[in-house]
């Protein structure tokens, strides 16, 4: 059975800094591209973050690209987000998912990350 248990969200003010995890079970990790996605209040599931099975090719939303970091450990099979400068605009709950182009039918809980002054 596929899971994705992500964690690291909270409450932060803007220029603050996250660090989010997605521990993966149940299919072969170092096989599969991994993504991070979010959904802001209101609004629909965005990609946000994506990374090929050896962390060679990564690629960012431009809302984020410059401040976010996604990185693996292929042998620990988690995907990680790291966070930087954060934005009130990027409060939302975020998910991490396999693949690249698109993401798979199974989805965790996700993390709560909300940025607020």
């Amino acid at each position: 059975q596929v899971q994705f248990v992500e964690s690291g969200g909270g409450l932060v003010q803007p220029g603050e800094s996250l660090r989010l995890s997605c521990a993966t079970s149940g299919f072969s990790f170092s096989d599969n591209s991994m993504s991070w996605y979010r959904q802001p209040p209101g609004k629909g599931r965005e990609l946000v973050a994506r990374i090929s099975t050896i962390s060679s090719d990564t690629n960012y939303a431009d809302s984020v690209k410059g401040r976010f970091i996604i990185s693996r450990d292929n042998e620990k099979k988690k995907v990680f987000l790291q966070m930087n400068n954060l934005k009130p605009e990027d409060t939302a709950v975020y998910f991490c998912n396999a693949g690249w182009n698109k993401p798979g039918s199974s989805w965790g809980q996700g993390t709560q990350v909300t940025v607020s002054s």
